[in-house]
């Protein structure tokens, strides 16, 4: 009988059973005065993460470690410092934890707090474009050193056969350590999320726009 060409082997869930697996959760953040219609697609956007977090670890096991940006503290001061910083991630990561996860630091506090100094001077505006080029090219070398002590955390702390979660912005630069499996939760919120915010963005954009040329024909 002639061999069949062609044809792939679905790999099975007992293939990915093995070895280090990371869930990578892209972060939504909603801000003091968002309006409504955006606060019901984040609401929705971390009940679907959840319900998608709770099928892989019904097929893959439980996660062992979380893991959180921004976040430099690890145990019962990362959770709190969570709790602060996002309240859909942190039902998520306390519920893990609750269920024996460890919650570790993924930031170094001395590199974090340099990459965030160097953001804050870019975002005051500066004139002088000297002082612009020298400001921005102290933010991309602190944004490299924060992304490469990222991964190196990773690759110390996560164990073999272990399951992480990584609550991050999407966007990011980090390049995961090599033997990390990477399953990328993405629910269907999360278009409708980024949709929303790209027509919010467009619509300042005109509203500037129009006042401009309000303005320039008030002259």
């Amino acid at each position: 009988m002639a061999e069949e060409l062609g044809k792939i082997e679905k790999p099975s869930t007992e293939e990915f059973k093995k070895g280090r697996r990371l869930f990578f959760v892209p972060l939504v953040y909603k801000g003091r005065e968002s309006p409504d219609d955006y606060l019901e697609k984040v609401g929705k956007y971390w009940k679907q993460v959840e319900e998608q977090l709770a099928d892989l670890e019904l097929k893959l096991g439980r996660v062992s470690r979380v893991y959180h940006e921004m976040i430099s503290s690890s145990g019962d001061d990362g959770i709190k410092a969570i709790e602060k910083l996002n309240e859909g991630s942190y039902q998520i990561a306390r519920s893990r934890v609750e269920r024996s996860a460890r919650m570790e630091a993924i930031e170094n506090g001395e590199v974090l707090t340099e990459f965030m100094d160097w953001s804050r001077c870019l975002a005051i505006g500066l004139q002088n474009q000297k002082v612009l080029d020298t400001v921005y090219q102290a933010y991309v070398e602190a944004g490299k050193k924060r992304n490469e002590s990222i991964s190196k955390r990773l690759d110390e702390t996560l164990q073999p056969d272990e399951i992480g979660i990584l609550f991050m912005r999407e966007g990011h630069q980090v390049q995961f350590p090599a033997g990390i499996e990477v399953f990328y939760v993405s629910p269907p919120a999360l278009d409708e999320i980024n949709r929303w915010l790209r027509d919010h963005e467009l619509r300042k954009t005109k509203e500037s726009e129009a006042e401009r040329k309000d303005k320039e024909e008030s002259k």
